[in-house]
């Protein structure tokens, strides 16, 4: 069985902020990988990789506002033994370029890396740049890797785990200041969910299971000690690999979970994490209750990070609410009494433009 990555009494201080760990992390990691090409469409500075452009101008190509282009040129670069990684918005690499995405880059299983910025309502541009339907379209396409990077640590990981795929991998990928919320000895792990909590091997068989993916993992790990606190056993894993989606330690904790299970994603309900989960455990026969928090059959206007997740039922709020209509009680938890948010505001000093 695989095994879980914990993640238990090694937590970060409350207000831990890593300032841009993707910029020179990737410059680093790429001093000796010279097949390791970048690609990017008029977003080198928003996407963090200006000083990458300038370590390495030979290996760096801006193709312009052209993201079919840019697609098949990686493919052809991939042919010749290259291993192009595109860095762009997330809704620019599968929205605008799809055809191109799957005949001449997943078709072929070429090993081409679609680093997608901006996922969900990480941004402030509204429906234009809100990745918040990537999941349900590329989780249907063949031969093609997701992954979900939740703090630094797993932005400065997952390169390695990019690396090591044989074909395309898409990445839903976090810039600017973030939290540190996983320790650094505890990198990111392909099909491998992160336990995160106290000890469950307690629990009873009537506990509840919360499943989160990228930003929704720290606004879970702000209201759950409180649910806790109230006599509410509740486990929570972070799921990091969206495809495939096979840990075998996932399936024995909805198995598990008598008590019901939350799905919580920076994405529409429909086609995500949620939808994953769905059938997961239709295909097991596994029937405990499954309730799926995201947006809702709706686009998302543009506001703060903060503001959309509470305004879209994303936030630790509405995980509280979502607990206490499994347990069927009022927990009495108020905004006091949730865990402080270690997530920049979306216009930190990390990042002086806005998109």
């Amino acid at each position: 069985m695989t095994q879980q990555t914990p993640v238990t009494g090694d937590q970060p201080a409350p207000g831990e902020l890593v300032r841009r760990p993707h910029l020179q992390n990737f410059i680093d990691w790429s001093a000796d990988k010279p097949e390791v090409l970048v690609l990017t469409a008029d977003l080198t500075n928003s996407c963090e990789v200006g000083p990458w452009r300038d370590t390495y101008p030979e290996r760096y190509f801006s193709m312009g506002m052209a993201e079919q282009n840019m697609m098949g040129f990686a493919a052809g670069l991939a042919r010749e033994g290259f291993e192009p990684w595109l860095h762009t918005f997330a809704v620019f690499l599968y929205r605008r370029p799809l055809d191109q995405l799957l005949m001449s880059v997943a078709y072929p299983a070429l090993p081409v890396r679609l680093i997608g910025f901006l996922p969900g309502v990480t941004t402030p541009g509204g429906v234009t740049h809100q990745a918040i339907d990537d999941l349900a379209v590329l989780r249907s396409v063949p031969n093609l890797t997701i992954l979900s990077t939740g703090d630094a640590t797993e932005v400065e990981s997952v390169l390695d785990v990019i690396h090591e795929q044989p074909g395309p991998v898409y990445v839903r990928m976090l810039r600017g200041e973030m939290p540190r919320l996983f320790p650094q000895s505890e990198p990111f792990a392909l099909s491998r969910a992160r336990e995160l909590g106290p000890d469950h091997s307690a629990y009873g068989s009537d506990h509840v299971l919360v499943l989160t993916e990228g930003i929704c993992t720290e606004e879970a790990m702000r209201a759950l000690p409180a649910v806790r606190e109230r006599g509410v056993e509740v486990r929570h894993l972070h799921i990091s690999t969206l495809k495939p989606f096979d840990d075998p330690a996932v399936l024995d904790a909805l198995a598990a979970a008598g008590g019901g299970v939350i799905t919580m994603e920076n994405h529409l309900r429909t086609g995500g994490l949620g939808s994953a989960v769905a059938e997961v455990m239709a295909d097991a026969g596994i029937g405990n209750r499954l309730v799926r928090l995201g947006l809702d059959d709706t686009y998302a206007h543009g506001a703060s990070q903060g503001h959309l997740l509470a305004e879209y039922g994303l936030d630790a709020a509405a995980l509280v609410r979502a607990v206490e209509g499994l347990v069927g009680q009022d927990l009495a938890i108020t905004s006091e009494d949730l865990t402080e948010l270690r997530v920049a505001d979306v216009h930190s000093s990390a990042k002086a433009e806005a998109l």
